[in-house]
């Protein structure tokens, strides 16, 4: 049987966040000093205290109903969508660039090695950084224009998380089975078991996946912050846009004050390869319209000692799909942790 998969209380745990969430203890906030929580926030007066407390109530009951509501709006989907590029939702290897084949037969070879992968990567973009060709570029079209299509379409659609105003979570449409999936398993494992194994790159059983998007218009870049993974892969698709590099600082535990950041060049079909935990932002494009693919990879066996986002045991309720990648040890359905 399946292990169970969890997401976290959004009520009873003190590790009330997920990716990009404020960073506010929801449980300490509700039952705690104020004085501890809220006035180190900024809070002074009677109505400010009320409008953070509705705030933060509103957040939880967001948090509670995410996974029904993603459930609802992929059925929906499934219902009424239909398609431009069929053959997009499923991986093949011919949408792959030969340099990423390579690099995978390399890895799934008994004399794989680190140093051996290293080799044959593009660059080490920053530390622990990688950068290097995932798709051809013609399937990088057809993937954007697969999802133009469906953001044309009438049918619902879901914010990818609370950073990114304009994207399309891609378990809903239809691509976890047979793309995200088997790129994970088959594809992307193989490398992060060689360059991640001390952060759970050599058990990776569950992601979130999503596309997102810049334009002039819309969103034009993403402040610093790290991800709600073990290991993630950002793979720029197009399509015409100048500027918009990512940059990258230090893990997370590191103080801002004795970090410093590299601007790492992100080109369309290159993927960059970084630990879910690494301090990153986008810089704002300058023209154009930018879409990438985001995989937030996670491994059970890492975040069930302590959430990644809180440093904290996790106190966990049954979710929807994947959720936020804990498991439980009793058999049952996924869980997440809000």
């Amino acid at each position: 049987m399946s292990p169970s998969r969890f997401e976290l209380d959004s009520t009873t745990s003190s590790s009330a966040t997920t990716c990009n969430e404020s960073t506010l203890n929801i449980s300490a906030a509700k039952k705690g000093p104020k004085t501890t929580v809220l006035r180190n926030l900024g809070c002074s007066t009677d109505t400010e205290f009320k409008d953070i407390l509705e705030k933060i109530e509103k957040e939880v009951e967001r948090r509670r109903s995410l996974g029904v509501k993603s459930a609802e709006r992929a059925a929906a989907i499934k219902e009424i969508y239909k398609p431009l590029h069929d053959h997009v939702y499923l991986l093949h290897e011919s949408y792959m660039a030969p340099e990423f084949k390579q690099m995978v037969d390399y890895c799934r070879s008994d004399e794989a090695s680190k140093e051996g992968l290293l080799s044959l990567m593009q660059t080490e973009a920053a530390a622990r950084v990688f950068r290097f060709p995932v798709f051809k570029k013609i399937f990088c079209d057809e993937l954007i224009e697969e999802m133009e299509h469906f953001e044309q379409s009438r049918s619902p659609k879901g914010r990818p998380n609370t950073m990114n105003n304009y994207g399309i979570l891609l378990n809903e449409l239809g691509f976890d089975e047979g793309f995200i999936i088997p790129l994970r398993e088959q594809y992307l494992q193989p490398l992060t078991s060689l360059l991640y194994h001390d952060c759970g790159g050599c058990y990776l059983d569950s992601h979130k996946a999503f596309m997102v998007k810049y334009d002039m218009h819309e969103d034009l870049d993403l402040s610093y912050h790290y991800d709600n993974a073990e290991v993630t892969l950002n793979v720029s698709l197009g399509k015409d846009f100048t500027e918009g590099n990512l940059y990258f600082g230090d893990m997370r535990q590191v103080p801002l004050s004795e970090t410093a950041c590299t601007e790492v060049e992100h080109k369309v079909t290159e993927g960059i390869l970084h630990r879910g935990q690494h301090m990153h932002g986008a810089l704002p494009i300058s023209s154009g319209q930018r879409w990438n693919l985001i995989v937030w990879m996670r491994a059970s066996q890492e975040r069930n000692k302590l959430c990644p986002m809180c440093n904290k045991m996790p106190t966990l309720v049954e979710g929807e799909g994947f959720a936020d990648g804990f498991t439980s040890d009793i058999g049952m359905s996924l869980l997440q942790n809000v």
